[in-house]
């Protein structure tokens, strides 16, 4: 049931940036073509360009683009992408290097932990309050409704709320990796050196420079030569 419901965390985390990075990407495609296309004087092409609004495209990718990084600094803590000075940790030896990893991933999952209980006290006063009390509800009383976002009108603290999340998901990978580590001893890995199907083309070609040397023969070369001054 655990790795079930791990696997399924995993899942979205890696669909939830995907999506996020993709729509981001798509969004500011299509506000720059608006702008650019706007301004062409095209018959009836450009009024229906103008009369389309896409002022709330800006703060809309700002605000994917932000909970993008939020996710995807716990997927990088998850798959160990994140760089880290790690130089005199190596040097050091097993026992003591298991200390100071530990310590780290410890440092980490607390570091974080601070930041989501400080983001959600932050959102809970900036308008969270109100939408619980007003969901179920209970009396709002003095409880302020909190700002909107000037664009979209959405609520800030549901855009705010990527801070919390995100830095609770960081502190569960940077727990779920200390377990693991003391579990077994290893830690994610990234070589960010590595480009996907390099090695692959790589072994290939070396194996067609194998055939090519086995089956060439200097005397081939000669011949040929030799061949070809006598048909002159």
């Amino acid at each position: 049931m655990l790795k079930f419901l791990n696997n399924t965390l995993n899942r979205f985390e890696e669909i939830f940036v995907t999506f996020l990075m993709g729509g981001a990407t798509l969004i500011i495609f299509i506000a720059v073509g608006h702008r650019y296309g706007a301004g062409l004087p095209i018959p009836v092409v450009q009024d229906w360009l103008l009369g389309l609004n896409f002022g709330w495209a800006q703060e809309l990718c700002i605000i994917m683009f932000v909970w993008m990084a939020k996710f995807g600094a716990a997927y990088g803590v998850r798959t160990g992408i994140h760089v880290g000075v790690d130089v005199l940790i190596k040097k050091m030896k097993t026992p003591l290097r298991n200390k100071f990893i530990i310590f780290g991933l410890l440092a980490g999952a607390t570091f974080t932990a601070i930041v989501a209980t400080l983001g959600f006290n932050f959102i809970w006063e900036n308008g969270l309050h109100y939408a619980f009390f007003t969901l179920f509800g209970l009396d709002t009383g003095v409880v302020p409704q909190g700002p909107t976002t000037p664009d979209l009108e959405w609520p800030t603290w549901a855009v705010y709320s990527a801070v919390p999340l995100g830095s609770s998901l960081m502190c569960f990978r940077f727990l779920q990796v200390m377990v693991i580590f003391i579990r077994s001893g290893e830690l994610p890995h990234h070589d960010h050196g590595h480009v996907e199907g390099i090695d692959k083309d790589k072994a290939a070609l070396d194996e067609q420079v194998l055939k090519v040397s086995d089956t060439f023969d200097p005397k081939d070369f000669t011949n040929g030569k030799d061949r070809k001054e006598e048909s002159k």
